[in-house]
């Protein structure tokens, strides 16, 4: 047979894409034979003539091929249709594994060739800074202050079981091993009989969960990415941006960089709406993960001691090895002149006792007990400062080679992971902060009445009382569940200082900030809880405003200004290095106000909190709330991070990873290493190579306001003005069926409603991809762009096509939204549209929808003129060319499960088959939430 499972390719081959559709040929047909055996003939070849139908349909519009399709799909019975989901599901999932590595393949092969690195790459932002001239102290100073973290969130919609991924991680690895190894034939053999096991154990392996997520297992989930990418990834990265920064300059020495990156995690801390996250939750979630990075650490430290048998005999060893070696507790006369592995061997016994001194395990023995007293590491620090002590003892003897493998990826492991592994953001609403504050004031003063105060009054009671050392609460009193959980937390947090250091829990964000005493309610809770000193003027965690909505978006800059002229809390931002942070939401801005003004409006804001900030004298660090579909502010990172305003990044940003973005970015480990890699080489680039003092044209500013305004209300007339349009939502959408499916610890809505006001903004973004309507990514744009053009017909269009050439925010924002239009099916969407039961409604509707969807394409591709789109980018039209002809049955099917459901079908195969339905379409789609 000529496939790539059969026969090695040369990955240089010049029909590069060919290895790829070979590898799906493959692993669909395996898939197929898998169907085959386990479901006999007449299913395989019902699928196969499906799959065939959609092909012919997608590819030519073949008519009669599409009758043919929905005849067949209109019939088929329940197990037929779950078949057929799973089927093409699984097809999907495949595709991915097989495009992943193909894009690894393809970066492989260009490395070894020696093409010119690419531009989102570490390498070439590396070369551009040397170019530029940039010295290597400059880029030691940037390091030095440089903070970027990427931070997983736990995702309503993310839909993949940690079994499914297991089994892809399996074939994936087969895969790679074709493409890095020459096999035998008889190693081929097995490779393929690999790949035949992994893809029946996925066959036979239930795509969903039983029962509902907890918080625990989003914890759980979230931790199997450090196993497979970040814990050995991230030292990489370390080591390859040392080797590779300085070495245009003879003159520098061995660098090792600070510890400017780390990873971040708001699974286990993120209270918003989450009833399920409480103080034991999140005690428990440290300990999860301060046990994940210790198993890590042991594992290393026993290859290291094995890797470094240098004897006494043979070597010198510094006077601190010795000593170091001399407290072991291994007295073996075999290892009596092997100092090394003795001095390991001293490590692990302090580590083993960290260990257990965290656990808080109780140890009978009085040595045992002794050694948990005084054996243990206080800090991170101290077990770092033991691993230099080999490091400086293997450079300072001849052994340099020997300090560049393990024990320096351990050694940068411990200053990035410490024993907390990730850092914990703490969330929660400003409305629950105010009803908190409320209840403490009427519990000591019941003259006061927080909530009737205005907002100087709340702002100067709030800072009275964050000025007094006295505690506002008491172990005597009694509080509503409520403020009692709140508390709790926070006591948590402080507990967890005390135990993993104070970066285990860092920053404490607010969502919904509109007010100054928002942030000052927090600010007070922190007292309470012992993280802000009044005395000393310190505070020990960072308190994030989040500004998600478009009037607070407007509003942020006053209210930060406003805040650091209150001179008290700028004292307790120089004990937090003069650095405040702000974190801006992509997702609800979206669903306030459309795709357009969403942008335009974080745009802004960014421009006036630099200004504000600078004003100030304090530094700014963004944290982006973005989530995976361009909806909620995805897209490419690096055009994304290139694209802020001049002076945004300034070396510091946090950003949002959620959902099956993680999986897609980091289940791989190699990938994940690549996507790491991106988000450095844009921050060095967009703080150290972008023009701080640049300004954008006069002209294109007043454009993209005429355009949010025009944008801002074409939305807000559809999604909040238009009568019914809530009802078609609900009806025309999978929104019911998500919020029942078991893919969350958190519930859809916030409230018990069914207001668009009230959905989180996920499963609003979700539901739109679902029916491949995709609105969130692209509606109102059409009618803004045509008004423009028409207010200014002599050279609307012109400048339009200026921005979209010379000014990467407005170049970005149409490259997202013309890959968000690229993955839309106006027709699938109309299929949908039939669900809505009120014939006014649905006409009224869609064909606003339909008309808004064939303008913004229209407009986009005068703007950028294009004749189709993607043709810019074609690497990801083929990826969705390939994919569509196996999503359209999909969306067919669930259509007519959904019919069948709200018709009153309750056969548990029809709602099985809706929910693995949204499994498969969100695999095909990949950032679809």
């Amino acid at each position: 047979m000529n496939t790539h499972l059969y026969s090695q390719v040369d990955t240089t081959d010049t029909n590069k894409d060919e290895i790829l559709r070979n590898d799906i040929r493959q692993l669909g047909r395996i898939l197929g034979d898998t169907v085959r055996e386990q479901h006999g003939a007449e299913i395989f070849n019902l699928i196969e003539n499906v799959r065939q139908n959609s092909i012919r349909f997608s590819r030519d519009l073949n008519r009669p091929a599409r009758h043919e399709l929905e005849s067949i799909l209109d019939c088929l019975t329940n197990d037929q249709t779950t078949l057929l989901i799973r089927a093409f599901s699984y097809f999907s999932h495949l595709t991915n594994i097989a495009e992943d590595q193909h894009h690894i393949r393809r970066t492989r092969a260009h490395l070894i060739g020696g093409s010119a690195a690419r531009k989102d790459s570490l390498v070439n932002a590396i070369c551009e800074l040397h170019k530029a001239g940039i010295t290597t102290t400059a880029l030691l100073n940037f390091f030095e202050s440089a903070t970027i973290i990427p931070v997983l969130t736990a995702h309503p919609t993310e839909v993949q079981r940690k079994s499914i991924l297991n089994c892809q991680m399996v074939i994936t690895r087969l895969l790679d091993e074709r493409d890095r190894i020459k096999l035998t034939p008889e190693e081929l053999h097995t490779n393929e009989e690999g790949i035949k096991r992994a893809i029946l154990t996925l066959w036979q392996t239930r795509m969903l969960r039983t029962s509902k997520l907890s918080v625990l297992d989003e914890v759980e989930n979230g931790l199997s990415f450090y196993d497979q990418t970040f814990l050995r990834e991230l030292p990489h990265l370390y080591a390859n941006l040392e080797d590779r920064a300085f070495q245009f300059d003879s003159s520098s020495k061995e660098i090792e960089l600070p510890t400017f990156m780390k990873m971040g995690s708001w699974i286990g801390g993120d209270r918003d709406g989450n009833p399920f996250v409480t103080a034991e939750v999140l005690e428990e979630t440290l300990a999860m993960q301060a046990k994940r990075v210790f198993l890590f650490y042991f594992d290393e430290l026993q290859m290291l001691s094995s890797q470094l048998s240098m004897a006494t005999l043979l070597v010198e060893v510094s006077s601190k090895l010795v000593a170091l070696a001399a407290l072991s507790p291994d007295q073996s006369a075999h290892r009596a002149d092997e100092p090394y592995r003795r001095a390991i061997s001293h490590i692990q016994s302090r580590l083993s006792a960290t260990f257990n001194w965290l656990a808080l395990k109780e140890i009978d023995s009085g040595v045992a007990k002794n050694e948990k007293m005084s054996h243990h590491y206080s800090s991170a620090k101290e077990f770092v400062s033991d691993l230099d002590i080999i490091h400086e003892s293997l450079h300072a003897n001849g052994s340099i080679a020997l300090t560049k493998g393990r024990l320096r990826h351990l050694r940068r492991a411990v200053r990035i992971f410490g024993f907390y592994l990730a850092p914990i953001d703490l969330r929660q609403n400003s409305d629950v902060h105010e009803r908190v504050i409320a209840e403490l004031y009427s519990a000591v003063t019941p003259s006061v009445n927080y909530l009737d105060l205005d907002e100087n009054q709340r702002v100067t009671l709030l800072m009275n009382e964050i000025r007094s050392a006295r505690p506002l609460t008491s172990d005597y009193l009694s509080y509503s569940d409520e403020t009692h959980s709140e508390l709790s937390i926070f006591r948590a947090a402080f507990t967890a200082h005390q135990k993993y250091g104070k970066d285990a829990v860092p920053n404490c964000i607010i969502s919904k900030t509109n007010s100054v005493s928002d942030i000052l309610e927090v600010a007070l809770l922190l007292k309470e809880s012992g993280l802000l000193h009044p005395i000393e003027g310190k505070l020990d965690v960072n308190i994030v405003p989040l500004f998600e909505t478009i009037h607070d978006l407007q509003s942020s800059s006053n209210i930060m200004n406003s805040l650091f002229n209150i001179q008290q809390y700028t004292r307790l931002l120089e004990s937090r290095e003069n650095a405040q942070e702000v974190m801006l939401g992509y997702s609800d801005s979206n669903k306030d106000g459309g795709f357009l003004t969403s942008n335009w409006e974080l745009y802004k804001s960014e421009l006036e909190l630099i200004r504000v900030f600078a004003r100030h004298r304090v530094r700014l660090r963004l944290f982006h709330g973005r989530g995976g579909s361009v909806g909620r502010g995805g897209g490419p990172s690096f055009q994304a991070i290139i694209a802020q305003p001049a002076g945004a990044v300034q070396g510091q940003i946090r950003l949002t990873e959620q959902g099956e973005v993680i999986t897609a970015k980091y289940g791989n480990p190699e990938l994940g290493r690549r996507n790491l890699e991106v988000l450095v080489a844009a921050t060095l680039e967009a703080s150290l190579l972008g023009k701080a003092t640049e300004v954008t044209s006069p002209l294109f500013l007043s454009t993209m306001e005429e355009l949010s305004r025009f944008a801002f209300r074409t939305y807000r007339q559809l999604v909040y003005e238009t009568e019914g349009f809530e009802r078609y939502f609900w009806e025309s959408t999978v929104i019911s069926e998500i919020a029942n499916l078991n893919i969350g610890s958190r519930p859809a809505s916030r409230k018990k409603t069914s207001s668009i006001e009230d959905l989180r903004a996920i499963p609003w973004v979700f539901s739109w991809s679902q029916c491949r309507l995709m609105l969130p990514g692209w509606f109102g744009f059409g009618s803004a762009v045509e008004s423009y053009i028409a207010a200014h017909p002599e050279n609307g269009l012109e400048t339009l096509r200026s921005m979209f050439k010379s000014w990467p925010f407005f170049s970005n924002l149409l490259s997202n939204m013309e890959m968000v239009l690229a993955k839309s099916d106006i027709g699938i969407a109309s299929r949908y549209a039939q669900l809505v039961t009120d014939t006014g409604i649905r006409h009224l509707i869609f064909s606003h929808l339909a008309l808004e969807h064939e303008t913004t394409i229209s407009m986009l591709k005068a703007i950028s003129q294009q004749d189709e789109l993607l043709e810019a980018n074609p690497l990801l039209k083929r990826s969705i060319s390939n994919r569509f002809p196996y999503l359209a049955p999909l969306n067919h099917v669930q259509v007519e499960l959904l019919k069948r459901y709200r018709n009153g079908d309750l056969d548990e195969r029809v709602r099985r088959g809706i929910h693995l339905s949204i499994n498969g379409i969100a695999a095909g789609l990949r950032n679809s939430g």
